[in-house]
């Protein structure tokens, strides 16, 4: 143990001193001769170390390989350095996270994690600097150097973190001296894209082969993760997706066991209002009978101005609540959230190795999967779903969904909630169980929990547009295989327009034919349509674009009814008001393409030029059609698309990212595919390979097995060579 402590000190003695010396080029050597990267005929890495820390070292590299501007970005936002990059622009969203990311307390908590954890994140700093320095072509933006600690800053995972949440326009408009951006009448914008993913676990009973079945459905925008498989000696064997940067598999499964994380409705970040009093030279907040300090400290966030480098240093402010993040109503608002990043790590990369529900279920006591819901399947036949893994007790007289009095005792986190008392479903009569970023109360149909059990914290999302559909696809079904479980998560029904539509329809009906003019076509259309997608379906076309208009108009209607959009549209929404939309529908494709009787296909469309973060869109480009829409319409395969400056088409940006379904028995079996490819290089045949696959939702075959890869490898090398 203490050659193994004293290894770590000279590692990250030599991670802070800039270029790197030859004794850790050789150590760097030493351990890529215990690694081997092998590559797939789809360029999907298989690393296989001696060690856990040689399987990091191995995987890291392999990502810094197919896109390392993607890590450095991540850990740029992660860490709050992005304006070092882009310029002023990023300079408030990195005062956002430098509020929460402090090296030196980062620095002291990578100090003190137990030595097998720093031994991983010392081979990821590692990994990440060998490859920059057998890549000298490869050009850092910022990050010339990893240091281990800094494996901390970006450890749970998701895509859009908790400390994301907080607004960057009051953040601006508090310390920024600059009011917060606000919308010009009329220029209210159509509900926002859905965010999320979709999990579903299907148990034996309900299955041909009596094996346990698992949808893996994340919806992030496109290229946020890659595919690939890493195994060490020391029981490590885990295949999925990893979040660029980070060296555990984010959404995947191993040989036993499968998990599929889902964004969470959970309310588990509190706002507090707070009561400054300047008192001498600095501020007191009122917290019950007496006041407080408030901490005042400075943070200065540095950004790319020209050639040069220049700098904002910003006055913070902070309660025993958490920082002070913006003003209402003449007081202060701080913001209260989970902030745990070794147990995070510990967890994210703990539960890749769980081998049954038990072993998986004790990762869960660390409390620190924060942002989400957990859909799990195992090969002893066990399907659960977990509920989001952090949840402080609290008062539950308290309006938690708004700032609450940060004066009053009453308002102070309790206890975390144990996995028990937390929605936990396992193994319902069902035999199946879902999420789609909607409450758990009907993730198991008639089996899931009750929310009369609950305080309304826990989760007080209601049911989304996936929600009847996710049921509709599972209920009263005993022979999913692999092959309709990818069916059922490709289904093309539009459960939203079946609720839209004919509320349209009879809007025209209704009306006398001086208010119909010009819309027999469309009407007529939309009234023989079967509320299915399809790349030749023009009614589809036409439903999305009148949704859409119709949605824009009338969102800030329902918003200020207290409605759900279509429930509003349906309900309060006047007929004319319906048709006047569907017009501005019409009036929009014929002129963006020349006629409204245009196939979804040839709108809705995948393009990958570049490996740009904001992607370039070019009608004059190739592109292929997708059938699936937004998860916006209740399509359970997300694809959320929009038209780009200059372009008429709608192109992709986000969805459907990483599909995988994977069957649980004496062996794993496992079918998936990955937007684009898995190359960040446009030169690369693995740039854009397997785009007609997932266009069309064809899953290819996963090589988990050597037996499997056998006859599909494209080359095998250690990191360097």
């Amino acid at each position: 143990m203490k050659c193994t402590s004293r290894l770590l000190l000279a590692a990250c003695t030599a991670c802070a001193t800039g270029q790197a010396t030859t004794s850790e080029t050789v150590r760097w050597q030493e351990q890529a001769r215990n690694v081997t990267i092998t590559r797939d005929d789809w360029g999907i890495p298989h690393i296989h170390g001696k060690t856990d820390a040689d399987a990091v070292f191995g995987m890291i590299y392999a990502q810094a390989e197919d896109d390392f501007n993607r890590i450095e970005v991540n850990y740029l936002n992660a860490m709050g350095r992005l304006a070092e990059a882009v310029g002023d622009s990023a300079v408030i969203r990195d005062l956002r996270m430098k509020l929460y990311i402090n090296p030196d307390t980062l620095k002291a908590k990578f100090a003190a994690s137990p030595d097998w954890l720093k031994s991983l994140m010392v081979a990821w700093a590692d990994g990440l600097n060998y490859f920059l320095s057998t890549h000298p072509r490869v050009v850092p933006r910022v990050l010339k150097r990893f240091e281990p600690w800094m494996a901390l800053s970006f450890s749970e995972g998701s895509i859009g973190g908790d400390i994301e949440s907080i607004s960057l326009r009051g953040l601006r408009a508090f310390y920024g001296g600059q009011p917060a951006d606000t919308l010009q009448p009329g220029a209210e914008p159509p509900p926002s894209e859905p965010s999320g993913s979709n999990g579903i676990a299907i148990a034996p009973a309900n299955t041909t082969a009596h094996h346990a079945l698992l949808l893996i459905n994340p919806h992030t925008s496109f290229f946020f993760r890659a595919e690939l498989q890493v195994q060490s000696d020391e029981g490590l064997n885990a295949y999925g997706a990893v979040t660029w940067g980070q060296f555990f598999v984010y959404q995947g499964f191993n040989e036993r066991v499968g998990w599929m994380h889902t964004s969470s409705g959970a309310d588990n970040i509190d706002e507090y209002l707070e009561t400054p009093v300047r008192q001498n030279s600095g501020f007191v907040y009122r917290y019950s009978a007496g006041v407080r300090r408030v901490t005042t400290s400075t943070i200065t966030v540095p950004y790319r101005q020209g050639a040069g480098m220049a700098s904002r240093t910003f006055t913070v402010y902070g309660t025993h609540h958490g920082p002070v993040v913006r003003e209402a109503g003449g007081k202060w608002v701080s913001v209260r959230l989970m902030d745990d990043p070794v147990h995070a790590l510990i967890q994210s990369y703990t539960r890749t190795k769980a081998g049954n529900y038990q072993a998986f279920r004790e990762t869960m006591e660390l409390h620190t999967n924060s942002s989400n819901n957990t859909v799990y399947a195992d090969a002893d036949g066990n399907i659960a779903l977990f509920h989001s893994n952090f949840m402080p007790r609290r008062d539950p007289r308290q309006d938690w969904s708004k700032p609450v009095d940060g004066s009053d005792p009453a308002t102070e986190w309790g206890p975390l909630f144990s996995v028990e008392e937390t929605p936990l479903i396992k193994n319902p009569a069902t035999g199946w169980l879902y999420n789609s970023n909607d409450a758990p109360w009907w993730a198991a149909g008639p089996d899931s929990p009750k929310q009369a059990d609950y305080p309304k914290y826990v989760d007080p999302e209601g049911a989304n547009q996936r929600t009847p559909h996710a049921i509709r696809v599972l209920e009263n079904r005993k022979d999913f295989t692999l092959a309709s479980l990818i069916s059922a998560a490709y289904d093309s029904y539009l459960p939203t327009f079946a609720t839209l539509i004919p509320s349209l329809l009879q809007a025209y009906d209704g009306l006398p034919d001086s208010s119909r003019t010009g819309l027999a076509e469309p009407i007529a259309e939309l009234r023989k349509w079967d509320y299915r997608w399809s790349t030749g379906s023009v009614a589809t076309t036409l439903a999305v674009y009148w949704g859409t208009e119709a949605s824009r108009r009338d969102s800030a209607g329902a918003r200020s009814a207290g409605m759900d959009i279509d429930k509003y549209i349906v309900e309060r929404v006047p007929a004319q008001r319906k048709l006047d939309a569907l017009r501005v529908a019409v009036a929009r494709l014929t002129a963006d393409f020349g006629s409204w009787k245009t196939a979804w296909g040839e709108v809705n469309r995948f393009q990958r030029l570049s490996d740009d973060i904001v992607h370039p869109f070019d009608d004059a480009k190739p592109s292929i059609p997708v059938g699936f829409t937004s998860a916006r319409w209740g399509s359970l395969a997300s694809f959320g698309a929009r038209s780009s400056k200059g372009s008429k088409k709608l192109y992709g940006t986000s969805g459907n990212s990483f599909v995988a379904v994977v069957e649980f028995g004496d062996s794993v079996r496992a079918r998936a595919v990955t937007a684009g490819g898995q190359s960040g290089n446009p030169a690369s045949p693995h740039f854009n390979d397997q785009a007609a696959r997932y266009s069309t939702g064809d899953l290819r075959e996963v090589y988990f097995y050597p037996s499997q890869l056998k006859g599909h490898i494209e080359r095998s090398y250690h990191p360097g060579g």
